[in-house]
């Protein structure tokens, strides 16, 4: 009986798994490069071009190249021209305090190559998140503030990813 059991609950895994197979699903693959070696223009200690680096080495795909004086010699050049967090207030009670934030992190850069040929014009990637306020939990307000700014620099970084994924000739 126990054999038996065994026997058909393999072979309704079997019909279930059987359909998936063939319907073309696949994992995300790293992104393909048009180039060799990068040099991302921005200082060692950023934040935004921490995880840039980290994660164009992650692809495995692209030598990311770190020394300002060797970046001349890279395939292309990574320059941002503007790294911006903001924090505004949106909304106030009624007693003149602040009831809402929005959170923007602000992002312009262009790519060139080794012959200064522009190769993504100055773009700007602009992140905001809403974020309520309260004066009595600013400790709590202070840490979702903290990972609200590193999911918008982690979605940042993804974008721009794909944006030097896209360029096709260099």
């Amino acid at each position: 009986m126990a054999s038996r059991r065994r026997f058909l609950s393999s072979t309704l895994a079997s019909a279930v798994a059987l359909p998936l197979a063939g319907c073309g699903f696949q994992l995300r693959q790293p992104p393909e490069f048009a180039f060799k070696t990068i040099y991302v223009a921005m200082p060692p200690t950023s934040p935004m071009g921490l995880e840039l680096r980290r994660n164009l080495t992650g692809t495995g795909r692209v030598e990311v190249i770190t020394d300002p004086v060797a970046g001349q010699k890279a395939d292309v050049r990574l320059e941002p021209t503007m790294d911006q967090r903001e924090r505004v207030v949106v909304g106030r009670t009624s007693s003149g305090q602040v009831r809402e934030l929005q959170l923007r992190l602000r992002f312009r850069f262009r790519l060139r190559n080794e012959q200064g040929t522009e190769l993504i014009p100055d773009t700007e990637i602009l992140q905001q998140r809403e974020l309520s306020f309260n004066e009595s939990v600013v400790l709590a307000k202070d840490a979702e503030e903290a990972m609200l700014y590193r999911n918008m620099q982690s979605d940042t970084v993804q974008q721009i990813l794909r944006r030097l994924a896209a360029v096709k000739a260099i």
